[in-house]
C-alpha cells in the first residue's frame, strides 16, 4: 500500500461540543484534510510544539521523552498512521538507535507531538485517506479562506483522547440518519468549518460502508 505524506495545518476548536478540539491535517499533494478528534492535554502539547516561541516553564511529557531519546541517541524517523478501526486511529512511531530501526505502536496525538518535536514526516495509507479524508468544497477563494482558518492554532485555548468514546447526544442521533442525511450534514460541517462534527459524521459514514 502507498503511503502519503501529511501536514499538520492546525487545531480547529468545536463551537458545537465545549472542551473538544480536531486535530487537522492536510495531504501534501492534494487537497484532503483529515480530522482527528483529539483531548485537552494533546491539543496544548501539539500548540506548543507548533508555537516554536513558546516554552512551558518544566518540560511537558512530550519534551520528556525528546530530551529522553536525546540523551540515549534515539531518533523518531517517521510516524504513520496504519489503520482506522471505528472512528479510532491507530499509530506507530519508527524509531532508530545504533542504526537499529524499531517500529514501537502509539496513540496518533502522541505520535503527532512527537513528531513535531523530532522534525519527522507523517504518513498514512492511502486507503485511509481515501475512507476518511475531507475535501474542502466551494469556491477556490473560499477554500483559500478556510485554509487560512484552519491555520490558526488556538494556543490561548489549549485542550477527549481519539480513543475515548464520546456519548453524546449529537453522535447517537446521527445513528437514525440515512446515508443521504449524513452526506449532507458532512457538507454542511465542513462547509461551517465544523471539523469536529464534521470528524464524528464521517465516522458514522464509514461504518456502514
Amino acid at each position: 500500500m502507498s503511503l502519503v505524506r501529511l501536514n499538520i495545518k492546525g487545531i480547529s476548536y468545536s463551537q458545537t461540543q465545549n472542551g473538544a478540539y480536531a486535530l487537522i491535517l492536510s495531504e501534501v499533494d492534494g487537497d484532503r484534510k483529515l480530522p482527528i478528534v483529539i483531548g485537552a492535554f494533546e491539543a496544548q502539547s501539539i500548540a506548543i510544539a507548533l508555537e516554536k516561541e513558546i516554552k512551558p516553564p518544566r518540560p511537558l511529557t512530550h519534551d520528556l521523552f525528546k530530551n529522553f531519546a536525546d540523551r540515549f541517541d534515539i531518533q523518531v524517523k517517521q510516524v504513520i498512521i496504519h489503520k482506522l478501526v471505528d472512528g479510532v486511529f491507530y499509530s506507530s512511531i519508527i524509531c532508530e538507535r545504533d542504526s537499529i530501526e524499531e517500529i514501537i505502536d502509539t496513540r496518533t496525538s502522541d505520535a503527532i507531538s512527537l513528531a513535531l518535536r523530532f522534525n519527522a514526516p507523517i504518513f498514512t495509507y492511502k486507503n485511509i485517506l481515501d475512507k476518511a479524508g475531507i475535501y474542502l468544497k466551494g469556491t477556490e477563494q473560499n477554500q483559500e479562506e478556510d485554509e487560512d482558518h484552519v491555520d490558526d492554532v488556538f494556543v490561548d485555548q489549549l485542550v477527549v483522547e481519539e480513543e475515548e468514546e464520546q456519548t453524546t447526544s449529537s453522535t447517537s442521533d446521527y445513528k437514525k440518519l440515512s446515508l443521504a442525511e449524513l452526506n449532507s450534514l458532512l457538507e454542511q460541517a465542513v462547509a461551517a468549518e465544523d471539523y469536529e462534527a464534521a470528524a464524528k459524521i464521517r465516522d458514522e459514514i464509514s461504518k456502514r460502508n
